[in-house]
């Protein structure tokens, strides 16, 4: 194999984040995410869904999940 594929292969790819939508525009949407974060993605979605998104792009309904905070 490619050395430079093989570099390539061993890198970790992009996250893939989860939230909730907060607002609907002409170019994308807003997602608020898990960690409090608001981001811009593009794809189609309404006000209160639950999406994943990777890259700015929605990939698809999301869980409607809740954090747990743990202190040890």
């Amino acid at each position: 194999m490619n050395p430079y594929k093989r570099l390539i292969a061993m890198l970790p790819g992009s996250p893939l984040d989860a939230g909730q939508v907060t607002a609907v525009t002409t170019a994308g949407v807003t997602v608020q995410l898990v960690d409090g974060a608001t981001i811009h993605a593009r794809g189609e979605a309404v006000v209160g869904d639950h999406v994943y998104v990777r890259d700015g792009v929605i990939e698809g309904p999301a869980p409607a999940l809740t954090g747990v905070d743990q202190e040890i």
